[in-house]
């Protein structure tokens, strides 16, 4: 909201003119205490809870464009609805603050994402107002429809209400989701969040007036009480009548897909206009007969009302820490480049030298480094939005004409397109090259975004090759070696943040398929590390050292194939062999095992030990107590070694 609009806010206030505003949120605790505020009211709260909003996140970080484009939809949907008995799904959470705020958290928002505090998106045991958790996107009609149907079988009576942005509406689950709603008709409330899709022009206020009319209980009576009339006229009178309606309906209104899907479509609305949702909403809410489920098409600003002079639409998404005065990101001084961007430049410079290599994503240019690409070769850069499944079988059919597609998408969300890795990629041993960002632990994102499955998931598919490099150079490499790969589909898995700081290679050589690499050789305990977590053995190593311990390190570089050879020469020379790495239980370390036990060599007495992701989901942590309760650090290694090495009289004075 304007400083106008706020100041007309202000003048109905029953406060003095020279005394402090009294803010409205400080006396909302429940979404009940704003059910009887009158317009002006719910305006000023907008902007306290947009305030609100702002301040939390310059504390915490997070999703901020998102947030601060639902301010006045979290409003107006808290205000008309009896939530949480009228059933309120948002889609991902990534819009979720302003409405934890409204729904008995405001007094934890500052704790939001970090160690013990609130969880960044929607979650089920935080409060019963978050009705459906997520962490990816295009799950709330599926969800909605859910909860309308159950409510139907279970004769109970209260509205579903949806909220998906207009990105989210990308993914073909939202339209399988539509697709079903249209054909069940149960009651159920879509709202789209348009932020950047033009899907519809605004129409100015004849359009607010029609959106008015269309939603009104009148409308929807008469619309129903029609449509029984015509299924009792003779066929050839209901083909022409209802030929004119539409006739009609697109002259005034423009006819639209939504229609076509079943649904009733109202809007678009300006989704910042208190005025004018508010009237919509409660027309919807207190028509009992709804014959559709209905889309209310909003329009709204990503990042509204922040201003910030130095954050771009595509980073409003999610920002750091910053100034709440300034409203500048505090930015990291650290001088080491991030996995994300050696990736994208190492791709880049290969790029140069070879016009068919072609980039793909999934919304995530930035995120997944593929801006780099974009930046100097647009026309071989391609962001399918948010579409995991086409991106995957879009790049299998890129393949089989000979084009080298490196497809880059966060681990986690590679697993909304398995089948399509098995069935369009595996199956056919296309050359696929996949680049996994975010793999392990991610820190305040929590267990939604965690990319702790790759490993096994891709591992367990035939014809698979998958590596994981210990360090930024040995990323370059593996970009090489993928490159050179032709003849199977292969995957590059790294995790979030900073490299080590180690120098890169400048004319990188493709690496031997399957074989890793002596760090340090010992004796009697040999350590096989996959990953970057190869940093913590050599630190566990020092301490081990002082403990009398002279190990073996070694750096396996890929996961599938697993380098036989390798593995059966540490099984021969040493006593105890103790596998690392950062993903969940049927990963690495399971097929390390299995080449054990299937090769006899653990018959002689070997003693073998897999370190690996606990299992059940870490909750969203600092990375560095994440690693400590996952037991993948340097002091769990050693603890690890000492038990199974040292005589039971003498693990108490190493402990």
């Amino acid at each position: 909201m304007g400083v106008t609009a706020l100041s007309q806010v202000n003048m109905h206030s029953n406060t003095a003119a020279n005394d402090e505003p009294k803010r409205l949120l400080d006396q909302i605790n429940l979404p009940e205490d704003i059910r009887d505020f009158t317009i002006p009211q719910l305006q000023q709260l907008a902007c306290e809870l947009r305030d609100a909003t702002i301040t939390a996140l310059a504390k915490t970080g997070g999703k901020l464009g998102a947030a601060l484009g639902v301010i006045e939809l979290t409003v107006a949907l808290h205000h008309v609805f009896k939530t949480p008995h009228d059933q309120l799904v948002w889609d991902i959470g990534h819009q979720g603050l302003p409405h934890k705020i409204l729904t008995g958290r405001k007094h934890q928002v500052h704790t939001m994402g970090q160690p013990g505090g609130l969880s960044g998106f929607l979650k089920r045991a935080e409060s019963e107002y978050d009705t459906f958790g997520a962490g990816h996107c295009s799950t709330s009609i599926s969800a909605a429809l859910g909860m309308a149907v159950a409510r139907d079988m279970n004769g109970d009576d209260f509205n579903v209400v949806a909220v998906i942005g207009d990105g989210a509406l990308t993914s073909g689950m939202a339209y399988e989701a539509m697709n079903s709603a249209g054909h069940l008709r149960s009651r159920l409330i879509v709202i789209l969040n348009d932020n950047e899709m033009s899907i519809a022009p605004n129409l100015g206020a004849m359009h607010r007036y029609l959106n008015r009319l269309t939603s009104s209980k009148p409308y929807l009576q008469f619309r129903h009480m029609a449509k029984n009339m015509l299924h009792h006229m003779p066929d050839p009178i209901e083909h022409f009548t209802k030929k004119a309606k539409q006739y009609a309906k697109d002259f005034i209104t423009g006819g639209n897909f939504f229609e076509e899907l079943g649904f009733h479509y109202i809007g678009p609305l300006n989704g910042h206009d208190i005025t004018e949702l508010v009237p919509v909403l409660r027309n919807l809410k207190e028509d009992s007969k709804i014959e559709s489920p209905i889309l209310i098409h909003i329009k709204t600003e990503k990042g509204h009302g922040f201003n910030s002079p130095d954050i771009c639409t595509e980073s409003y998404h999610a920002v750091s820490k910053f100034d709440p005065s300034t409203r500048i990101q505090i930015k990291s001084s650290s001088s080491k480049p991030t996995y994300t961007k050696v990736f994208g430049e190492a791709l880049t410079s290969l790029a140069a030298l070879d016009d068919k290599i072609i980039g793909i994503t999934a919304a995530m240019p930035s995120g997944t480094g593929m801006n780099i690409l974009a930046k100097s070769y647009p026309e071989r850069m391609f962001d399918v939005c948010i579409a995991e499944q086409h991106a995957v079988t879009f790049a299998a059919g890129l393949s089989t004409g000979g084009i080298i597609p490196f497809v880059a998408i966060y681990s986690t969300f590679l697993q909304r397109a398995y089948d399509q890795v098995v069935h369009d990629v595996a199956i056919q041993c296309l050359p696929v090259r996949f680049i996994l960002d975010r793999a392990g632990i991610v820190g305040g994102d929590g267990p939604t975004h965690a990319g702790s499955y790759d490993l096994t998931y891709l591992c367990t598919l035939p014809n698979f090759i998958v590596m994981a490099p210990a360090d930024e150079a040995d990323l370059v490499r593996m970009v090489t070696t993928s490159y050179h790969i032709n003849d199977k589909p292969s995957a590059i898995r790294f995790p979030r943040g900073e490299g080590v700081g180690v120098d890169l290679p400048k004319n990188p050589e493709p690496l031997p398929i399957g074989k890793g690499r002596y760090i340090k050789k010992g004796h009697s305990v040999a350590i096989i590390s996959l990953g970057t977590r190869l940093q913590q053995v050599m630190l566990a190593d020092k301490i081990l050292q002082t403990k009398g311990f002279d190990i073996t390190i070694f750096d396996a570089r890929f996961a599938k194939p697993i380098d036989e050879a390798a593995i059966r020469e540490l099984a021969l020379s040493h006593e105890l062999i103790i596998t690392l790495e950062e993903g969940a239980i049927g990963g690495f370390g399971s097929h390390v095992g299995q080449f054990l036990t299937s090769q006899g060599l653990l018959d002689n007495g070997l003693k073998f030990r897999s370190l690996f992701m606990p299992d059940y989901f870490i909750e969203h942590n600092t990375p560095e107590a994440m690693y400590e309760e996952a037991g993948l650090n340097a002091s769990s290694i050693v603890n690890t070694v000492c038990n199974l090495s040292l005589p039971n009289s003498l693990r108490a004075a190493n402990a």
